[in-house]
């Protein structure tokens, strides 16, 4: 069984190539840059990648 993997980049990316995309799943996310899409793509688990992100917005919110 394969699975599929679905990328998403911001909306405020708009159409350009130089974005962060990520997949998300329920174990894993990976991460790879959009100007390369067949090189290297990191995993991280969920739950670091949620701490990640809540880090990034308070860090924003703080700022």
């Amino acid at each position: 069984m394969t699975c599929q993997i679905f990328w998403r980049k911001s909306s405020y990316s708009g159409t350009e190539t130089n974005c962060v995309e990520v997949a998300l799943g329920p174990v894993t996310v990976l991460v790879r840059d959009s100007k390369n899409v067949a090189g290297p793509v990191l995993g991280f688990a969920s739950t670091r990648w949620g701490a990640f992100l809540a880090s990034v917005k308070e860090e924003q919110h703080a700022g």
